[in-house]
């Protein structure tokens, strides 16, 4: 296909999503390379992420044009040869068995907590806040620990596993504020190696541990932003981990990014650049693998409120650049922008969910109360 063909089809589509080439709204695209044709049409998610990585094309607001992007559904017109191996590898391997799992924490979580500082909030919570009575970010990371522990009714003297515990901001929260010890796995050194000093003088272990290698008994469990990092074929074992791990009067909290449609791999350009081995469950799936394992209490979307959360790392990372760059450098900064920002965009067109499910091993005596 000829480049002008190329850029007519392109074009078209993107017409369809009110974005124009060379338009001058915030959403329009400025192509400065004319490579950006043929690559976005052969590699798809992949080739349109790259190719703003090396400043092919720019965008003046590009939460506004993923928005639209993803609102018209032409990410499903786009994809590529790399995305149809995508689906095909994660087919045939298990990218999140045992031996991957410590991958996302070496890739990801291990580039230094310099930037993570910089970006998050005071205690560096790296998932969705909840913002229904929040100002800033503080807030809301605060008043979604805070819901967390009122969900699962923490008390004095609890034993309490945090899953994916990042640097320790939801454990030492629940045993300042609640009384519990807590034990928190991470697949990331510099994660362990913060939360342990974070966390020093109180009732919290903090481990390199993957989950499966558990063996324990806690009176309540709670998993935050780490159900992403566990894959499909691996759901039906987590929820199994979970019941063995938890008490017969327990509760578990699984807090986590949802698709509308079930999926076995991400974005290879989050895959490759951001999150890799991850991917997004859906209702189908979560209800599947726990389907005969766990009881179902309570389902709470909250999505749109991690829209809010990316603008305002991005924000936080935007002001700090001149603080890190040091360590990074323009492709990094281009990388991270597209990442928070087209993220957002996912988040605003309602593409992604942010789910909290609260479940027990039997199903409660009297039921469970909601809380919002």
């Amino acid at each position: 296909m000829k480049t002008q063909s190329i850029k007519k089809t392109l074009s078209d589509w993107l017409a369809s999503a009110d974005v124009q080439i060379g338009g001058n709204r915030p959403w329009d695209i400025q192509v400065l390379d004319a490579r950006f044709y043929a690559r976005v049409l052969s590699q798809g998610s992949l080739g349109l992420g790259e190719s703003y990585m090396a400043g092919w094309w720019d965008c003046g607001h590009l939460d506004q044009f993923f928005e639209r992007v993803l609102t018209a559904h032409l990410d499903e017109k786009v994809t590529g040869l790399r995305g149809v191996w995508s689906v095909l590898k994660s087919k045939l391997i298990n990218l999140q068995k045992p031996a991957r799992a410590f991958q996302i924490g070496q890739q990801h979580y291990d580039i230094g907590n310099t930037l993570f500082q910089h970006m998050l909030d005071k205690r560096m919570i790296y998932s969705c806040g909840y913002w229904r009575r929040a100002e800033n970010l503080d807030q809301a990371q605060e008043h979604k620990l805070d819901l967390v522990c009122r969900k699962l009714g923490l008390e004095p003297g609890m034993r309490v596993l945090d899953i994916g515990c990042g640097w320790g901001g939801a454990a030492r929260f629940a045993a300042e504020r609640y009384g519990v010890d807590v034990v928190g796995l991470t697949v990331s050194k510099e994660q362990q190696a913060f939360a342990q000093d974070y966390c020093r003088g109180l009732p919290i272990d903090i481990r390199l541990q993957d989950y499966r290698e558990l063996d324990e008994l806690f009176d309540r469990i709670f998993s935050i932003g780490m159900f992403e990092h566990v894959g499909y074929k691996n759901y039906a074992e987590y929820f199994q981990v979970v019941r063995k791990n938890l008490s017969d009067e327990g509760l578990f909290l699984l807090h986590c990014i949802g698709g509308n449609h079930s999926v076995t791999q991400t974005d290879p350009w989050i895959a490759k650049y951001i999150f890799p081995n991850s991917m997004i469950p859906s209702v189908q799936q979560i209800a599947e693998s726990s389907e005969g394992v766990m009881v179902l209490e309570d389902w709470h979307n909250f999505g749109v409120d991690y829209d809010i959360t990316l603008m305002a790392w991005y924000q936080n990372f935007l002001n700090s650049w001149d603080k890190i760059k040091h360590d990074f450098d323009q492709v990094f900064f281009r990388q991270w922008c597209y990442y928070l920002l087209s993220c957002a965009g996912s988040f605003r067109a309602r593409s992604n969910q942010l789910w909290q499910c609260v479940f027990s091993k039997e199903g409660l005596p009297g039921g469970y109360q909601s809380i919002r």
